[in-house]
């Protein structure tokens, strides 16, 4: 029969793992991308709240993108404007861009804001009535010029098709991000730009995307990515072609064959790792608490891209 001490040792053991990666990544920025399974589940939006404030209060700087593809699938259901997608990208009117910037705003950001934010701390004088002090704050990407950007076609069989308010990021203003960091605030930003050549106008970008180029712009030590799957298969659905660590040539390689909801996601660790960011991984956003897996542990939870200069083992 385990004791007390025995399942304290255990818990020290835990924590002083977490010890080399608490010095390796104090005082860094880590961009978490948000969304899947994760962003749905309530035990798992709590779960990952959980994990921002955690690591905030370890002494990293998080920083978290997200999309809201359900949410807004729903808002335009119920507003009855049809949900058109064309090569995995949703076909965005002007009616539907303002659908979704409205829950990515107003329904989304500001839920995961609100949940990190019950972690906040009230300071010792504080009235009683004065509520927690901010933890994390909302950051729109249409504003203060953070994501701008160009409208993209699609092409299907040599096809060219519109899609409407949709881009692709071309230039980023961190300033706002950096604000809110240097605050000590956990900016949570949502993945709308406005384009460069009409900037009444908003686009809907990838939200992987996004957090990747952000990464990159914030010089980041780390970008994790929340998928559904354990981490990228080299020839799914073979359960047993999982891949720990893949370098920056071998995911070049195999990203064209790639399935096409995976591929956004490797892209945008591809491009971050070759941007100059520390690492790049997708992890499973299923699994409670995997952040702090993927961040304090050797194990980690999922694929991580590296660079072509580090050894990968067989």
């Amino acid at each position: 029969m385990t004791t007390e001490h025995e399942l304290a040792a255990v818990k020290a053991a835990t924590l002083i793992e977490s010890l080399p990666w608490l010095k390796r990544y104090a005082g860094k920025v880590i961009v978490v991308k948000f969304g899947g399974n994760a962003m749905i589940n309530d035990d798992l939006k709590r779960a990952f709240a959980e994990d921002m404030a955690y690591l905030r209060f370890a002494g990293l700087h998080p920083v978290v993108v997200h999309g809201g593809g359900p949410q807004i699938s729903a808002a335009l259901k119920k507003r009855g404007i049809d949900s058109e997608f064309r090569g995995g990208y949703r076909v965005t009117s002007t009616a539907a861009i303002t659908v979704v910037r409205e829950v990515l705003a107003g329904e989304v950001n500001q839920e995961i804001v609100d949940l990190i934010n019950e972690h906040a701390t009230v300071p010792d004088a504080a009235p009683r009535h004065s509520g927690p002090a901010a933890l994390a704050v909302g950051i729109y990407g249409d504003a203060a010029s953070l994501f701008s950007g160009q409208r993209k076609n699609v092409f299907i069989d040599g096809e060219s098709f519109d899609l409407g308010h949709v881009g692709d990021i071309t230039r980023i203003n961190p300033a706002s991000v950096l604000a809110a960091i240097a605050q000590g605030l956990i900016p949570v930003v949502s993945s709308i730009a406005l384009s460069h050549e009409d900037p009444e106008q908003a686009l809907n970008v990838n939200a992987d995307a996004a957090a990747g180029a952000l990464a990159i712009a914030l010089g980041a030590a780390k970008l994790v990515v929340l998928t559904d799957v354990a981490g990228l298969y080299r020839d799914w659905p073979n359960r047993e072609s999982l891949v720990d660590l893949i370098s920056v040539d071998e995911l070049s390689a195999l990203l064209p064959s790639l399935e096409s909801g995976m591929i956004p996601k490797m892209a945008a660790c591809l491009d971050a790792v070759v941007g100059g960011v520390g690492g790049a991984t997708i992890i499973d956003g299923r699994i409670p608490h995997s952040i702090l897996l993927e961040v304090f542990t050797q194990r980690g939870a999922g694929t991580e891209v590296i660079p072509n200069s580090w050894r990968v083992s067989a």
